[in-house]
């Protein structure tokens, strides 16, 4: 093929275990068809990279906007700057755009640039292991299928897998349960009494949706968040036509929400006077909506705005205080056959969702993955995920991590940071084909330097003293979110230095 990059020839591998079922060896795999998965991918074909597979655990591309398609459910960042910088879209209906037009999208994307052929589906990876003497990783499936390749993408997201709570009782409860993770469409609200467990992000956008159809809804809240306006609206069909017909205007439009978006960080990443006016501004909806003083208190966090998650949403508020809801001040205790018990106190229900989000990528790798001299990631992470710009990992040669460790945003599209993590693993995989390198890993003394350096800032921000969200390890460290700016980690990333790797 024309202008294909091959990084080495090699032979096809042959079986070698009983029951084991393995193929030639790939230049690179993909674990994950999500948006930073499809996005490496594209960007690989452009540069001439071919010889690469993606395997998908589920049917479809999508990740979480696949499998999140609960009531309500919508993008929290305006949709210009939640797609890709490389596919503007002008046919999005509102600003923050519901969970089937971004997986439309997703889709969309997958058969333009014609990503589907390189597509495994139904391949979950359930073991990962760095063979020291062929320079290779092998990938087991979960049929049992080995999968091997020279250089593997991380593309599984912050959010693979849904946490739920650990409570007794959990197999008692005798009524319909779902996660928000994975929402059983199949399920029947109308009319029926609902227990809806959670008060963050997914929570505020199930209760308005459900709210006017169920009997009840009892709202489990554990931890108050901030809520802010959404400044959502319908594109009109005039909009629509301009961004199509004129695309600089919706890059402009882009780049535009994007300095929006870095403003708000001076509010959500350091504690500053921005940091006070979000909060009026949350009161004094909350002052607006909700009648009852000792109501507001119950909703009205006694911790600074940004130390979790800022939501955003314009009907919370209201729908906290609509006759058949019921808000419950407290966690779940423990599940009856008959429903959620919380401070001592049953409460019957026919349906439980949960809204209780996911494990915190601080966690580790949802399967087992193993590195030079036998290093255990998790293991490795045991006290919290950390890497090396968020992308590579020491002891874990030609692995290179997706939106990895500190490379979340809090106040802004995470794509903007993926986008920015593609092209410099691109330039990884470039300098490997050049110098026919076999095998690359960051060297140990940068990835704690790097790390040591965001510890410093990470105590100038508000996340700095610690906290309970997901953000957190167990002993306060915030290992999900990066301290600064947006484009200060994108500058971070703009090009590959060869000195912080172990080159051979």
């Amino acid at each position: 093929m024309v202008g294909e990059v091959v990084l080495e020839k090699r032979p096809r591998a042959a079986s070698s275990n009983v029951g084991e079922s393995r193929e030639r060896v790939f230049d690179i795999v993909i674990v994950g068809a999500g948006f930073s998965g499809l996005g490496m991918a594209k960007k690989l074909q452009d540069r001439g990279f071919h010889d690469f597979i993606i395997l998908e655990a589920a049917h479809e591309v999508g990740g979480t906007w696949r499998d999140s398609r609960y009531p309500g459910a919508a993008v929290d960042v305006p949709n210009h700057l939640y797609s890709y910088s490389f596919e503007p879209y002008g046919e999005w209906s509102r600003m923050f755009s519901p969970w089937k037009e971004i997986q439309e999208y997703i889709i969309k994307v997958s058969y333009k640039y014609n990503l589907r052929p390189k597509i495994r589906f139904h391949s979950r990876v359930v073991e990962m292991i760095f063979d020291s003497k062929r320079n290779l990783w092998r990938l087991t499936l979960q049929n049992g299928q080995v999968v091997e390749g020279r250089f593997v993408i991380m593309a599984i997201g912050p959010f693979a897998e849904p946490r739920i709570p650990d409570i007794p009782g959990l197999q008692d409860f005798e009524g319909k349960m779902t996660h928000t993770s994975n929402y059983d469409d199949s399920l029947v609200l109308h009319g029926k009494t609902v227990a809806l467990v959670g008060s963050a992000a997914s929570a505020i956008q199930v209760g308005p949706a459900i709210q006017p159809i169920v009997k009840h809804l009892y709202i489990f809240q554990r931890t108050p968040a901030w809520v802010i306006p959404k400044l959502d609206y319908v594109y009109s069909d005039l909009e629509k036509s301009i961004y199509r017909n004129f695309p600089i205007l919706q890059k402009i439009r882009r780049y535009w929400i994007f300095a929006i978006t870095e403003l708000l960080a001076t509010a959500i990443v350091w504690d500053t006077p921005m940091t006070d006016f979000l909060e009026w501004v949350v009161k004094k909806r909350i002052e607006e909506n909700i009648p009852d003083p000792e109501m507001r208190k119950l909703v009205t966090p006694n911790y600074r705005l940004g130390k979790t998650r800022m939501l955003i949403s314009n009907d919370w508020y209201p729908t906290l205080v609509k006759p058949n809801v019921t808000l419950v001040p407290h966690g779940v205790e423990r599940l009856t056959p008959r429903g959620p018990v919380a401070a001592g106190k049953e409460y019957p229900v026919e349906v439980i969702i949960w809204a209780t989000g996911y494990k915190s990528p601080a966690e580790g790798f949802p399967f087992l993955v193993k590195g030079l001299d036998g290093r255990d990631l998790n293991s490795y992470w045991e006290k919290g995920a950390r890497a090396f710009k968020g992308v590579a990992i020491a002891g874990f040669p030609n692995l290179f991590t997706l939106m990895g460790p500190n490379t979340g945003p809090g106040h802004t599209s995470v794509l903007v940071y993926v986008e920015a993590q593609h092209e410099y693993i691109l330039q990884a995989l470039e300098l490997a084909k050049k110098r026919s390198y076999r095998r690359i890993v960051v060297r140990q003394e940068r990835e704690d330097q790097y790390n040591e350096e965001l510890a410093k800032k990470m105590s100038k921000t508000t996340w700095g003293s610690g906290g309970k969200s997901w953000y957190y390890t167990k002993d306060g460290r915030n290992t999900t979110l990066y301290p600064g700016f947006a484009t200060e980690y994108v500058l971070s990333v703009l090009n590959f230095n060869p000195g912080d790797y172990i080159l051979s």
